[in-house]
């Protein structure tokens, strides 16, 4: 019998979370726990949960809210029982401040945007990594970008999500100093053509999920406090 396995995915309504989804139900192996704010406006994904035939459940939390991440964590025990979370991905994220640079961008911007890339994957991930190290495969994924990485060296611009993205690696770093027994990576999926990255990107979403699913589905414990991109390669912090 084939080993299961169950993915958490945030920001799992559009672009690549929302590939996420349809590509991890395409095996029989994964049930697949899709989060995004408003279930209700998630058409695609209500679609997608009437044929998976109970492979996908649709649950509310907005990652920017503790209240909501902590409703969602009930949620989600009731729909598991007693089953962990092999993978969960931090995928949920916003790029409000276009192509800021540290002298011009606007503080509500910055704050805004540090509140849902970098405080919201520590609180979603505080609130389901018990049901974490329950499972087989034990992994969080924090879905980053290689503009936060200060060795790639990308210029002034974009400062707040640069900078918020250079914050969530650190958080992947201190999360697996903590939790040896976890593997935590980041992970640049590239430039993909999403609502976010716009239509002039360098790949198609499928391309850059397929890659991403591989890289994830062949860490090993010792991968954690790494940094990978989609092509399983390692970026420099």
């Amino acid at each position: 019998m084939a080993q299961e396995y169950v993915w958490l995915i945030t920001g799992a309504n559009r672009g690549i979370g929302l590939e996420m989804v349809k590509q991890l139900l395409q095996s029989p192996s994964n049930t697949v726990v899709a989060a995004c704010r408003s279930p209700a406006k998630a058409t695609e994904l209500q679609q997608l949960a009437e044929k998976a035939g109970g492979k996908l459940h649709v649950v509310a939390l907005d990652v920017s809210d503790k209240e909501s991440v902590n409703k969602a964590a009930k949620e989600v025990a009731g729909i598991l029982g007693g089953r962990g979370i092999d993978y969960l991905v931090n995928n949920a994220g916003v790029a409000l401040g276009g192509a800021d640079t540290a002298f011009s961008m606007d503080g509500d911007i910055l704050q805004k945007t540090f509140v849902t890339n970098v405080v919201g994957p520590a609180y979603v991930s505080q609130a389901f990594v018990d049901r974490v190290e329950k499972s087989e495969k034990k992994t969080i994924v924090n879905i980053s970008s290689t503009v936060g990485s200060i060795a790639s060296d990308f210029g002034a611009a974009p400062a707040s999500y640069g900078i918020s993205k250079t914050a969530l690696n650190m958080l992947t770093y201190k999360q697996a100093k903590e939790k040896p027994e976890i593997t935590v990576i980041s992970m640049c999926p590239g430039w993909l053509q999403t609502d976010m990255g716009g239509q002039n990107a360098s790949h198609p979403v499928s391309v850059g999920v397929a890659g991403v699913l591989k890289t994830i589905s062949s860490l090993k414990p010792g991968d954690s406090g790494k940094f990978f991109n989609f092509q399983g390669e390692n970026v420099p912090w």
